[in-house]
């Protein structure tokens, strides 16, 4: 911008191009983007437009977007695609509380705001709405590869299609996939139907080579299967079953998804991150000084659960390394602590078994 000198990304319609529905579409986009604000959703700072262009001036994100990131390290550790999912999450219980659905959600409309440290941003609210829980639609939205059972169906359909698609987008994350996975016989080159970043790292539950056959394999009854490899946590592979349920109706709920022990939105890094770790922690000391040691490593242990979000929140690598030698300290602590009170259970349960004996 030329006042601020701020770098911006501009995203340049041309009039000639748009037919009715790609008209509402970005209407929908700008009249969405221009009242909200938050940091895990790309800002709209400005439109303007002249007899042939309308122009939206975005939020410039110099991470790329999240099929590009998947694609350059093949792979993404859980706990890489943990942190993700809460952002997004983050993102998504903004918009549920004010009832918009994207009705897009796929990688290459999740962009990172940074190379280093990327901090998620939801993008393209061109198939947005405002939808209610209970408001239902027909109209075929979206990326067929990501959309839920009920959408590529032409199936009435509600807010959660978001949530199936976020089950794709995790998914997919992993690397589960292997040519002879969920569809047999897939050969080179990819089909229409598999983006770039998915034939390296895997593919979505339903990948095929048109839409018809995607139809047809989503109609089937045949659950979601989750490969045994790579390994995960119970609760990753616990979230991904709820999300990638074909029936709208036994599939998890939002407020179900904001509250499981995977997404753990409580502990999301961000800026009280550090201090909700600092209040436990100083309250850790206190009963460490008082000789109650059950009491303190319980304090220690809830301080690190924030302190690890408040790292990967930290962005000035001074703080970080400040903040990560404190860790340490209050890490080697609580080791002394269970320690401690080890001994004292055995102590005690020891004394318990004495007792017995002179009851005999």
């Amino acid at each position: 911008q030329k006042d601020t000198r701020e770098v911006v990304a501009v995203k340049c319609v041309n009039k000639r191009s748009l037919n009715r529905t790609s008209v509402e579409n970005l209407l929908t986009e700008i009249e969405i983007l221009k009242t909200i604000r938050h940091p895990n959703i790309v800002e709209l700072k400005d439109f303007q437009w002249d007899s042939d262009h309308i122009y939206l001036i975005m939020e410039f994100c110099a991470g790329g977007d999240l099929s590009r990131f998947i694609q350059m390290r093949r792979l993404l550790p859980e706990k890489v695609a943990r942190i993700f999912l809460q952002q997004l999450a983050c993102a998504l219980k903004f918009l549920h509380d004010r009832n918009i659905s994207h009705l897009d959600l796929k990688p290459q409309n999740i962009l990172l705001s940074s190379p280093e440290n990327p901090q998620l941003k939801l993008a393209d609210f061109g198939f947005a709405q405002y939808m209610s829980p209970w408001d239902e639609q027909h109209v075929l939205r979206g990326s067929p590869l990501y959309m839920a059972p009920e959408m590529v169906c032409r199936q009435q359909y509600d807010a959660r299609v978001d949530l199936w698609s976020v089950g794709v987008i995790l998914y997919g994350g992993f690397g589960f996939y292997s040519p002879r996975g969920i569809c047999p016989g897939l050969v080179s080159p990819p089909p229409p139907l598999l983006s770039p970043a998915e034939a390296l790292f895997g593919k979505p539950p339903f990948a095929s080579r048109s839409f018809a056959e995607l139809e047809e394999k989503i109609r089937s009854d045949r659950p979601v299967e989750l490969p045994s490899r790579p390994q995960l946590s119970v609760e990753c592979r616990d979230l991904l079953g709820q999300l990638l349920e074909r029936d709208p109706l036994r599939r998890i709920s939002f407020e179900r998804f904001f509250a499981h022990p995977f997404v753990d939105m409580e502990h999301v890094p961000g800026p009280e991150s550090l201090g909700k770790a600092t209040n436990l922690v100083m309250e850790a000391v206190r009963k460490d000084q008082e000789g109650d040691a059950n009491a303190a490593l319980s304090l220690y242990c809830k301080a690190l659960e924030y302190f690890v979000p408040a790292l990967h929140y930290e962005s000035d690598a001074r703080r970080k390394e400040a903040i990560r030698t404190k860790v340490g300290q209050y890490i080697s602590r609580a080791e002394e602590l269970k320690v401690l009170v080890s001994s004292s259970n055995k102590n005690f349960l020891e004394k318990g078994n004495s007792a017995r004996e002179l009851l005999k």
